[in-house]
Protein backbone atom coordinates (compact mmCIF):
# COMPACT_ATOMS: atom_id res chain seq x y z
CA UNK A 1 0.00 0.00 0.00
CA UNK A 2 1.21 3.50 -0.89
CA UNK A 3 1.78 5.65 2.24
CA UNK A 4 -0.30 8.67 0.11
CA UNK A 5 -3.74 6.15 -0.03
CA UNK A 6 -3.64 6.34 3.74
CA UNK A 7 -5.53 8.86 5.79
CA UNK A 8 -2.88 10.23 8.29
CA UNK A 9 -5.61 11.07 10.39
CA UNK A 10 -6.74 7.88 11.08
CA UNK A 11 -3.70 7.88 13.21
CA UNK A 12 -4.91 10.16 15.57
CA UNK A 13 -7.91 8.57 15.95
CA UNK A 14 -6.19 4.84 16.64
CA UNK A 15 -4.43 6.78 19.37
CA UNK A 16 -7.17 8.99 20.79
CA UNK A 17 -9.65 5.36 20.88
CA UNK A 18 -5.97 3.48 22.48
CA UNK A 19 -5.90 5.78 25.22
CA UNK A 20 -9.84 6.09 25.92
CA UNK A 21 -10.98 2.53 25.24
CA UNK A 22 -14.20 4.11 24.64
CA UNK A 23 -15.58 5.39 21.39
CA UNK A 24 -17.76 8.51 22.90
CA UNK A 25 -14.97 9.44 25.17
CA UNK A 26 -12.60 9.62 22.14
CA UNK A 27 -14.89 11.17 19.73
CA UNK A 28 -15.07 14.23 22.71
CA UNK A 29 -11.51 14.02 23.00
CA UNK A 30 -10.84 14.97 19.17
CA UNK A 31 -14.10 17.05 19.14
CA UNK A 32 -16.08 15.28 16.52
CA UNK A 33 -19.30 12.90 16.71
CA UNK A 34 -19.21 9.93 17.76
CA UNK A 35 -20.56 8.03 14.18
CA UNK A 36 -17.66 9.57 12.66
CA UNK A 37 -15.60 7.85 14.98
CA UNK A 38 -17.05 4.68 14.52
CA UNK A 39 -16.95 4.92 10.72
CA UNK A 40 -13.10 6.02 10.75
CA UNK A 41 -12.81 2.87 13.07
CA UNK A 42 -14.15 0.93 10.43
CA UNK A 43 -11.30 1.89 7.96
CA UNK A 44 -8.76 1.28 10.45
CA UNK A 45 -10.01 -2.15 10.62
CA UNK A 46 -9.91 -2.42 7.03
CA UNK A 47 -6.22 -0.53 7.14
CA UNK A 48 -5.17 -3.20 9.48
CA UNK A 49 -7.08 -5.95 8.42
CA UNK A 50 -7.29 -6.81 11.91
CA UNK A 51 -10.95 -5.65 15.21
CA UNK A 52 -7.91 -3.62 16.60
CA UNK A 53 -10.75 -2.78 19.33
CA UNK A 54 -13.24 -5.50 20.63
CA UNK A 55 -15.83 -4.68 22.89
CA UNK A 56 -16.36 -6.77 26.12
CA UNK A 57 -18.42 -6.53 29.29
CA UNK A 58 -15.80 -4.33 30.28
CA UNK A 59 -15.06 -2.10 27.78
CA UNK A 60 -13.21 -2.03 24.47
CA UNK A 61 -10.39 -4.43 24.99
CA UNK A 62 -7.35 -3.97 22.02
CA UNK A 63 -6.23 -6.84 20.36
CA UNK A 64 -2.67 -8.29 20.47
CA UNK A 65 -2.09 -6.42 17.01
CA UNK A 66 -3.10 -2.66 18.26
CA UNK A 67 -1.31 -3.01 21.52
CA UNK A 68 2.16 -4.11 19.26
CA UNK A 69 0.95 -0.93 17.42
CA UNK A 70 0.45 1.27 20.16
CA UNK A 71 3.93 2.25 21.33
CA UNK A 72 4.84 2.86 17.27
CA UNK A 73 1.95 4.98 16.69
CA UNK A 74 2.70 7.17 19.68
CA UNK A 75 6.29 7.75 18.52
CA UNK A 76 4.96 8.51 15.33
CA UNK A 77 2.71 11.00 16.74
CA UNK A 78 5.16 12.56 18.73
CA UNK A 79 7.90 13.31 15.94
CA UNK A 80 4.88 14.94 13.80
CA UNK A 81 4.47 17.34 17.00
CA UNK A 82 7.98 17.82 17.28
CA UNK A 83 8.43 18.83 13.62
CA UNK A 84 5.32 21.45 13.99
CA UNK A 85 5.70 23.02 17.07
CA UNK A 86 7.30 26.27 16.99
CA UNK A 87 11.12 26.52 17.95
CA UNK A 88 11.43 28.89 20.35
CA UNK A 89 14.54 28.74 23.17
CA UNK A 90 14.15 29.13 26.49
CA UNK A 91 15.41 31.89 28.64
CA UNK A 92 15.56 31.06 32.56
CA UNK A 93 16.86 34.65 33.78
CA UNK A 94 14.35 36.36 32.13
CA UNK A 95 11.22 33.82 31.89
CA UNK A 96 8.26 34.25 34.00
CA UNK A 97 6.72 30.77 33.02
CA UNK A 98 4.56 28.73 35.65
CA UNK A 99 5.88 25.27 36.01
CA UNK A 100 2.60 23.18 37.41
CA UNK A 101 3.84 20.09 39.07
CA UNK A 102 2.31 17.30 40.77
CA UNK A 103 4.45 16.60 44.10
CA UNK A 104 3.83 14.27 46.67
CA UNK A 105 4.38 15.29 50.58
CA UNK A 106 7.71 13.31 50.52
CA UNK A 107 9.05 14.89 46.78
CA UNK A 108 7.89 18.54 48.28
CA UNK A 109 9.68 18.01 51.70
CA UNK A 110 13.17 16.65 50.40
CA UNK A 111 13.35 18.71 46.68
CA UNK A 112 11.53 21.23 46.88
CA UNK A 113 13.47 23.65 48.46
CA UNK A 114 16.73 22.91 47.06
CA UNK A 115 14.74 23.99 43.89
CA UNK A 116 12.98 27.08 44.90
CA UNK A 117 16.48 28.35 46.07
CA UNK A 118 17.75 27.77 42.92
CA UNK A 119 15.19 29.18 40.76
CA UNK A 120 15.49 32.56 43.31
CA UNK A 121 19.42 33.08 42.10
CA UNK A 122 19.11 32.01 38.57
CA UNK A 123 15.24 31.96 37.46
CA UNK A 124 13.47 34.77 39.61
CA UNK A 125 10.98 35.41 37.69
CA UNK A 126 9.87 31.33 37.48
CA UNK A 127 6.75 30.48 38.85
CA UNK A 128 6.25 26.54 40.89
CA UNK A 129 2.29 25.95 41.52
CA UNK A 130 2.68 22.65 42.66
CA UNK A 131 -0.18 20.23 43.19
CA UNK A 132 -0.77 17.48 45.37
CA UNK A 133 -1.94 14.28 43.89
CA UNK A 134 -5.22 14.40 44.80
CA UNK A 135 -5.32 18.26 42.33
CA UNK A 136 -4.04 15.63 39.30
CA UNK A 137 -5.31 12.72 37.06
CA UNK A 138 -3.97 11.55 34.19
CA UNK A 139 -5.23 12.90 32.44
CA UNK A 140 -4.36 16.13 33.09
CA UNK A 141 -0.27 14.92 32.91
CA UNK A 142 -1.66 13.30 29.49
CA UNK A 143 -2.67 16.82 27.48
CA UNK A 144 0.55 18.90 29.45
CA UNK A 145 -2.16 20.58 31.70
CA UNK A 146 0.43 19.62 34.31
CA UNK A 147 4.09 19.47 33.62
CA UNK A 148 5.44 16.46 35.19
CA UNK A 149 4.91 14.44 38.40
CA UNK A 150 7.35 13.33 41.34
CA UNK A 151 5.97 10.41 43.24
CA UNK A 152 6.34 6.35 43.97
CA UNK A 153 3.84 4.97 41.18
CA UNK A 154 2.32 2.08 40.99
CA UNK A 155 1.02 1.80 37.52
CA UNK A 156 2.38 4.88 34.83
CA UNK A 157 0.51 4.74 31.34
CA UNK A 158 2.79 3.55 29.13
CA UNK A 159 2.73 6.64 26.85
CA UNK A 160 4.35 8.66 29.13
CA UNK A 161 8.01 9.47 29.19
CA UNK A 162 9.53 8.85 33.14
CA UNK A 163 12.25 8.76 34.47
CA UNK A 164 13.86 7.82 38.08
CA UNK A 165 14.82 11.20 40.60
CA UNK A 166 15.90 8.51 43.17
CA UNK A 167 15.99 5.48 44.96
CA UNK A 168 15.95 5.90 48.56
CA UNK A 169 16.39 3.58 52.04
CA UNK A 170 13.84 3.53 55.16
CA UNK A 171 14.73 4.70 58.69
CA UNK A 172 12.95 4.70 62.22
CA UNK A 173 12.78 7.89 63.95
CA UNK A 174 11.30 8.01 67.32
CA UNK A 175 11.66 10.77 70.33
CA UNK A 176 14.59 9.89 72.77
CA UNK A 177 12.60 9.49 75.59
CA UNK A 178 10.61 6.58 73.84
CA UNK A 179 10.93 3.81 76.29
CA UNK A 180 12.42 1.64 72.99
CA UNK A 181 15.39 4.11 72.30
CA UNK A 182 17.41 2.34 74.17
CA UNK A 183 17.38 -0.63 73.23
CA UNK A 184 15.83 -0.83 69.29
CA UNK A 185 14.98 -4.50 68.42
CA UNK A 186 12.67 -5.88 66.35
CA UNK A 187 10.31 -7.19 69.48
CA UNK A 188 10.68 -3.86 70.51
CA UNK A 189 9.88 -2.08 67.54
CA UNK A 190 6.76 -4.41 66.86
CA UNK A 191 5.63 -3.67 70.81
CA UNK A 192 6.00 0.10 70.15
CA UNK A 193 3.13 2.34 68.55
CA UNK A 194 3.24 3.59 65.25
CA UNK A 195 2.62 6.12 62.61
CA UNK A 196 1.18 4.74 59.04
CA UNK A 197 2.08 7.10 56.47
CA UNK A 198 1.99 6.15 52.42
CA UNK A 199 0.70 8.37 49.02
CA UNK A 200 1.23 6.85 45.86
CA UNK A 201 0.21 7.64 42.35
CA UNK A 202 -2.72 10.30 41.97
CA UNK A 203 -6.12 10.59 42.76
CA UNK A 204 -8.58 11.39 45.64
CA UNK A 205 -7.39 8.50 48.24
CA UNK A 206 -10.38 6.62 50.30
CA UNK A 207 -9.93 5.75 53.65
CA UNK A 208 -7.77 2.88 54.79
CA UNK A 209 -8.13 -0.83 56.39
CA UNK A 210 -6.11 -1.39 58.91
CA UNK A 211 -6.45 -5.41 58.56
CA UNK A 212 -5.87 -4.87 54.55
CA UNK A 213 -1.84 -5.59 54.87
CA UNK A 214 -1.99 -5.88 51.29
CA UNK A 215 -2.70 -1.74 50.64
CA UNK A 216 -0.92 -0.96 53.65
CA UNK A 217 2.39 -0.53 51.92
CA UNK A 218 5.86 -1.77 51.92
CA UNK A 219 6.34 -1.63 55.31
CA UNK A 220 3.87 -3.37 56.61
CA UNK A 221 3.56 -6.01 53.38
CA UNK A 222 7.70 -6.62 54.42
CA UNK A 223 6.23 -7.23 58.12
CA UNK A 224 3.65 -9.75 56.98
CA UNK A 225 6.15 -11.66 55.14
CA UNK A 226 7.42 -12.77 58.31
CA UNK A 227 3.82 -13.02 60.28
CA UNK A 228 4.53 -9.76 61.68
CA UNK A 229 1.97 -6.55 62.22
CA UNK A 230 2.57 -2.97 63.32
CA UNK A 231 0.96 -1.70 66.24
CA UNK A 232 -0.93 1.34 63.69
CA UNK A 233 -2.62 4.09 66.06
CA UNK A 234 -2.26 6.87 63.42
CA UNK A 235 -2.88 6.99 59.66
CA UNK A 236 -1.90 9.70 57.62
CA UNK A 237 -0.53 10.87 54.14
CA UNK A 238 1.94 13.33 54.66
CA UNK A 239 5.61 12.59 55.44
CA UNK A 240 6.24 15.49 57.47
CA UNK A 241 3.15 15.23 59.29
CA UNK A 242 3.87 11.44 60.26
CA UNK A 243 7.58 12.79 61.59
CA UNK A 244 6.27 15.25 63.78
CA UNK A 245 3.47 13.15 65.34
CA UNK A 246 6.64 10.55 66.14
CA UNK A 247 7.96 13.33 67.84
CA UNK A 248 5.36 14.51 69.73
CA UNK A 249 2.96 11.77 70.72
CA UNK A 250 6.04 9.08 71.19
CA UNK A 251 4.94 7.16 67.99
CA UNK A 252 7.45 5.41 65.92
CA UNK A 253 7.31 6.70 62.46
CA UNK A 254 9.10 4.23 59.84
CA UNK A 255 9.99 6.39 56.64
CA UNK A 256 12.17 7.15 54.12
CA UNK A 257 15.32 8.03 54.87
CA UNK A 258 15.78 11.42 52.68
CA UNK A 259 12.53 12.83 54.53
CA UNK A 260 14.25 12.89 57.24
CA UNK A 261 17.89 14.69 56.51
CA UNK A 262 17.46 17.83 57.21
CA UNK A 263 15.12 17.15 60.31
CA UNK A 264 15.75 20.28 62.87
CA UNK A 265 13.25 20.00 65.83
CA UNK A 266 13.65 21.40 69.15
CA UNK A 267 12.89 17.95 70.58
CA UNK A 268 15.71 15.26 71.53
CA UNK A 269 15.51 12.44 68.98
CA UNK A 270 16.88 9.32 67.39
CA UNK A 271 16.88 8.05 64.44
CA UNK A 272 17.78 4.11 63.72
CA UNK A 273 17.69 1.82 60.61
CA UNK A 274 14.76 -0.58 60.91
CA UNK A 275 15.29 -3.82 62.81
CA UNK A 276 14.58 -6.16 59.65
CA UNK A 277 15.01 -5.18 55.92
CA UNK A 278 12.61 -3.23 53.36
CA UNK A 279 13.20 -2.99 49.88
CA UNK A 280 14.26 0.68 48.30
CA UNK A 281 11.39 2.61 47.11
CA UNK A 282 11.75 4.77 43.74
CA UNK A 283 11.09 8.31 43.56
CA UNK A 284 10.09 8.72 39.65
CA UNK A 285 9.05 11.69 37.53
CA UNK A 286 6.96 11.66 34.48
CA UNK A 287 5.71 13.55 32.37
CA UNK A 288 3.59 14.17 28.67
CA UNK A 289 4.82 12.99 25.37
CA UNK A 290 3.49 16.31 24.36
CA UNK A 291 5.75 18.17 26.27
CA UNK A 292 9.31 16.04 25.80
CA UNK A 293 10.87 18.28 23.04
CA UNK A 294 9.73 21.55 25.08
CA UNK A 295 12.94 23.77 25.55
CA UNK A 296 11.23 25.06 28.82
CA UNK A 297 10.36 21.81 30.01
CA UNK A 298 13.64 19.93 29.26
CA UNK A 299 15.42 22.66 31.30
CA UNK A 300 13.24 21.91 34.58
CA UNK A 301 13.98 18.68 34.09
CA UNK A 302 17.31 18.66 33.87
CA UNK A 303 17.82 21.04 36.70
CA UNK A 304 15.61 18.97 39.31
CA UNK A 305 17.88 15.47 37.71
CA UNK A 306 20.84 17.58 39.24
CA UNK A 307 19.56 18.87 41.95
CA UNK A 308 18.54 15.02 43.21
CA UNK A 309 22.60 14.22 42.20
CA UNK A 310 23.38 16.94 44.56
CA UNK A 311 21.33 15.76 47.55
CA UNK A 312 21.92 11.82 47.07
CA UNK A 313 25.49 13.05 47.47
CA UNK A 314 25.01 15.63 50.64
CA UNK A 315 22.99 12.57 51.92
CA UNK A 316 25.76 10.16 51.51
CA UNK A 317 28.48 12.37 53.44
Amino acid sequence: MNLSQVDLNLLVYLDALLRERNVTRAAQKLSMSQPALSSGLKRLRDLFSDPLLIRTSEGMVPTERALELEPQLREILTNIEKAVEPSTDFYAKTSERVFRIMASDYAELTLMPRLLSHLRNNAPGVILDILTPSDVTFRDVELGKVDMVINRFDDMPMSFHQGTVWKDDFSCVLLASNPIADNFTLDNYLSGKHVWVSKTGMGVGVGVNPLDVAKLGWVDQELAKHGYKRNIRVFTRHYHAAIHLALEEDLIATVPSMAIKNLYTEKAFRIFPPPFSIAEMELKIAWSPLLQHNSGHKWMRRLIQDIAKELIIAGQS
